[in-house]
């Protein structure tokens, strides 16, 4: 086996393998699972492992490649129209491309999935126009989000309460694991090869911003549609009783998923050719490296969401559902901070993340620290999740105060950890948010007789909330312990003059 491959599915195997373990305990002790389903979770769970590994190199070494490069070869355009027209047929391409997408827009109701799709990439190909003029033009992140998240919640006031809940989830997942390589690769080419003061902060901040653009549109259209008659439809949980029923449905729904994926990786494939022949930048065995690179995503995200979409809903419904139906409803909190701890190391695009920040960072901002916060994040808005789940208050009440927080300590740390904490928001919401913790939240608002569009659809928004401010934290402590370290150093610095201006003195004497 190719070594890189083996060490990515190692660090695969590390993620998934918690919150595998902790479905299979309560399995066991808490929430009976028929055998079938737990086969089919299990195999889910090897396939996202694998699958898992597969995409990682595959984003290595094919799309933060063409990313960087697309990004760097807009420093030498000339024509600003170029730009634009370019960075929207970007956004729009890849974000119909996007799996998590797909799997939001059959689960919302009232609106047709390619009307949803296509509002959706239109939002992104606006917002990451506006994200390329940011760093052309250098306008402060910050200003930018507070204007844009005030304009949000300002547009949602008059949409429909109904879908509210569906727009603020829609930002989360359109940001998944082929967006994310792409669009950060994109700002880091765009921001190394413009260079001067504050590059590094120009590396981050497009995933942030492209996650506003799908809010708004989908808010607009739902003033447009008025889906007051929206109305959801129950998972219904397939009669797998035999390995042989198990390998049927696999072999059933992977060729689909095949399907999906090479429809999304076309456009992509035919983006990146036109470019190489407008600008002739990679040489022939990059380009046989890249052709591997996009073999090996193809096969990653294939067999990844054959796993979560087979294995891992109708589980993921179950459980929410079955303790949510016991006299022990309230345990959903603290178990819903266990699995949120646990399942974000699980999502393919934190593992790009977490490793291009390292490296822009230059070691400063370790992979761990990076998981840690997220983690603590995605626990946090588990828990309040599922007291939205259990009282039925407003997701306003939520979403407010915490960007206000986030939007907040925007102006207290710097700015890389501003754009490095609202990106995070957006990769944190991922396929296995929207495969295994939308189902879990929805089975257990099923059976506390709670209205599923209004209390159950918001999970993935508050996935992706939660992060900026614990990110932002770790770059307070991160500030915090740097000027302690240069307070030490000046010490230091200050005794080292003493002793040698008393040498100095002892030897004119």
């Amino acid at each position: 086996m190719n070594r890189k491959l083996k060490e990515k599915i190692l660090e695969s195997l590390s993620s998934v393998v918690p919150i595998t373990a902790i479905v299979f305990i309560l399995s066991i002790y808490a929430v009976p699972i028929p055998i079938g389903t737990t086969i089919m979770f299990l195999v889910g769970a090897g396939l996202l492992i694998v699958g898992m590994g597969f995409f990682s190199l595959g984003a290595d070494i094919a799309m933060m490649p063409i990313g960087e490069a697309v990004g760097a070869q807009f420093t030498k355009a000339k024509m600003l129209w170029l730009v634009v027209f370019v960075s929207f047929l970007m956004g729009f391409i890849i974000t119909v491309a996007e799996p998590d997408l797909q799997v939001l827009a059959k689960q919302v109701p009232a609106i047709p999935d390619l009307v949803l799709i296509g509002t959706v990439a239109l939002g992104v190909g606006l917002f990451l126009v506006v994200a390329m003029l940011r760093v052309i033009f250098k306008i402060s992140l910050s200003r930018l989000l507070i204007a844009f998240y005030l304009l949000m919640f300002i547009v949602s006031a008059f949409a429909p309460r109904d879908f509210i809940a569906v727009a603020f989830d829609s930002g989360g997942v359109t940001t998944g694991p082929m967006t994310v390589p792409f669009i950060m690769a994109l700002g880091i080419g765009l921001s190394a090869s413009r260079g001067g003061l504050g590059s590094q902060d120009n590396s981050f901040g497009l995933v942030a911003i492209c996650s506003i653009g799908p809010v708004l549109a989908v808010l607009i259209l739902g003033i447009g549609y008025n889906p007051s008659d929206a109305t959801y439809m129950p998972v219904e949980l397939l009669n797998v009783i035999t390995t042989k029923d198990v390998a049927e449905q696999y072999a059933r729904e992977l060729p689909r998923y095949l399907k999906e994926v090479l429809m999304a990786l076309v456009p992509v494939c035919a983006f990146f050719a036109i470019f190489q022949a407008a600008s002739r930048r990679f040489s022939q065995r990059q380009l046989m490296t890249i052709g591997v690179g996009m073999v090996y995503t193809l096969i990653g995200l294939v067999l990844f969401l054959t796993g979560v979409n087979v294995g891992f809903i109708p589980v993921g419904h179950l459980l929410g559902s079955q303790i949510a139906a016991s006299e022990y409803r309230w345990a959903l909190i603290p178990l819903g901070m266990i699995i949120g701890y646990y399942i974000v190391v699980a999502e393919p695009a934190v593992h790009v993340l977490n490793k291009q920040v390292e490296v822009i960072s230059g070691g400063t901002v370790s992979q761990r620290a990076m998981k840690l916060s997220l983690s603590l994040g995605v626990a946090m808005s588990l828990a309040l999740s599922m007291v939205r789940i259990l009282t039925g208050i407003s997701i306003f009440w939520l979403l407010i105060p915490g960007y206000a927080i986030a939007l907040a300590l925007a102006f207290f740390v710097e700015g890389i950890f501003t754009g490095i904490a609202f990106d995070s928001g957006g990769v944190a919401s991922g396929p296995m948010t929207s495969t295994f913790l939308l189902p879990f939240a929805m089975g257990a608002c099923e059976s506390v007789g709670g209205n599923v569009l209004t209390d159950a659809f918001g999970v993935v928004a508050m996935v992706a909330m939660t992060p900026l401010i614990t990110i932002q934290l770790m770059g307070l402590i991160y500030a915090r312990q740097t000027k302690t370290v240069e307070e030490m150093g000046a010490v230091e610095l200050v005794g080292a003059d003493e002793i040698i201006d008393f040498e100095e003195e002892s030897s004119d004497e």
